[in-house]
């Protein structure tokens, strides 16, 4: 696990199989000790897709999320259920270092790299 400098940590579960959701405690537990004191986390139960498998009952995880004071959804990796609403709300709750940095931040341009150009023959 790595979190050195995270400003947030997305702890996942999978809602079909019990076991993970009591080793996400687990985890939870390790981030707290060690990780960075103002860090967002978030709980994700995964596979929200196979209801008719459930083994934690979303209730119980929102009440464990809401008593760690975290985000609680439920995804599915596999539909693209709720997973950009998750990092939305993440975003969200991560505080702004500075509104208006300085032009001579850290900051930098995305761009492409030139393309090669195209050869006719051998």
């Amino acid at each position: 696990m790595y979190y050195r400098g995270s400003a947030a940590a997305i702890i996942v579960y999978d809602i079909t199989k019990e076991e993970t959701f009591s080793t996400l405690k687990n985890w939870v537990k390790e981030l707290r000790q060690h990780g960075p004191p103002n860090i967002v986390v978030a709980i994700a139960g995964n596979k929200c897709d196979l209801i008719d498998v459930r083994e934690v009952m979303e209730r119980d995880a929102k009440d464990y999320a809401d008593s760690i004071h975290a985000i609680f959804v439920e995804t599915s990796a596999k539909n693209a259920i709720n997973i950009n609403e998750l990092f939305i709300e993440i975003s969200r709750r991560i505080p702004s270092t500075d509104a208006n940095p300085p032009s001579g931040g850290k900051g930098f341009k995305l761009r492409r790299p030139p393309s090669e150009p195209k050869r006719n023959c051998c």
